[in-house]
């Protein structure tokens, strides 16, 4: 792993690939430290001509703590109040765009699952020019677009006791209200992974924080509007977390935007889809490069 300091920030990153391949970063989602993000997943896209980096975003894993900012009462969001946070998705953005300065990258392929398909759609509207192809993956333009189904919300918002064993609980818990159902649940990777999350960092404040800059960014779909870069837009039809609806509407605001919807897809990315997937995203990459 390698540690970068950005926009006041310290990140943690690691590299899958050769570099002088096309850069390609990879944002992770909610609370979701970068090993949530299978390193077969990352090696498949490597092998297709990619340098992936994954990393650890703000508040989560080994990156910079905001221990010392507010964590904001999402409560009202859910009956249409405002919310005040301590940063939002644009600081998030300026992280990714600072790790891009110290990979020596003047530009990527931004690919960002659920989170940080929002951070990716705002890295894309904050630096055009540094972004060659967006991918968006079961996100959406805005928390009100796609909302989740009250199942899946009380998974969200549902905590556990602040022990090994519990987290690993309600990680799988939650896995069986938002994976696939067309898909069998891999619970052993999912245990393992809540496992190894909770060992590098735990920290509840840090994920109630991330979801306070979701709630507090507002709506992109204007915005999406103005991109001219080639996008691609990836999304389950069976996704109760952000539901099929915030992937249309992604790609009916980005001009071009390819959307490439799955049945039985729910808020996880199934191991027998990363073919297609991968090809997806090689097709964008390389059409963005001119290939």
């Amino acid at each position: 792993m390698n540690r970068v300091t950005t926009n006041g920030i310290e990140l943690v990153y690691d590299t899958f690939g050769t570099p002088g391949a096309r850069p390609f970063l990879l944002i992770t989602g909610l609370g979701c430290q970068m090993i949530f993000t299978d390193e077969d997943l990352c090696a498949m896209l490597a092998h297709s001509g990619h340098h992936v980096v994954r990393y650890d975003n703000r508040d989560v894993g080994l990156a910079t703590h905001l221990h010392d900012a507010p964590v904001p009462d999402v409560t009202p969001a859910l009956t249409g109040d405002p919310v005040t946070a301590p940063y939002l998705l644009d600081d998030m953005a300026d992280d990714a765009a600072g790790l891009l300065d110290a990979l020596g990258w003047d530009s990527a392929h931004v690919f960002g699952v659920s989170m940080g398909g929002m951070i990716a759609q705002t890295f894309a509207i904050r630096y055009p020019e540094r972004t060659r192809s967006l991918t968006s993956v079961m996100s959406t333009p805005s928390f009100t677009i796609g909302t989740p189904t009250d199942e899946a919300l009380a998974a969200l918002l549902s905590g556990s006791s602040p022990d090994r064993e519990s987290v690993v609980a309600s990680a799988v818990a939650s896995a069986r209200v938002f994976g696939s159902p067309g898909y069998p649940l891999d619970e052993e990777r999912v245990a393992r992974v809540a496992g190894e999350s909770f060992d590098r960092s735990f920290d509840p404040a840090g994920w109630g924080r991330q979801f306070g800059a979701v709630i507090a960014s507002g709506d992109r779909s204007e915005a999406l509007r103005g991109l001219s870069v080639p996008a691609l837009v990836i999304h389950g039809e069976d996704d109760p977390l952000i539901q099929v609806a915030g992937g249309v509407a992604t790609a009916d605001a980005i001009p071009g935007a390819k959307l490439l919807t799955f049945p039985g897809m729910g808020h996880d990315l199934p191991r027998p889809l990363w073919p297609e997937i991968v090809a997806a995203v090689t097709e964008l990459t390389e059409r963005a490069e001119g290939r």
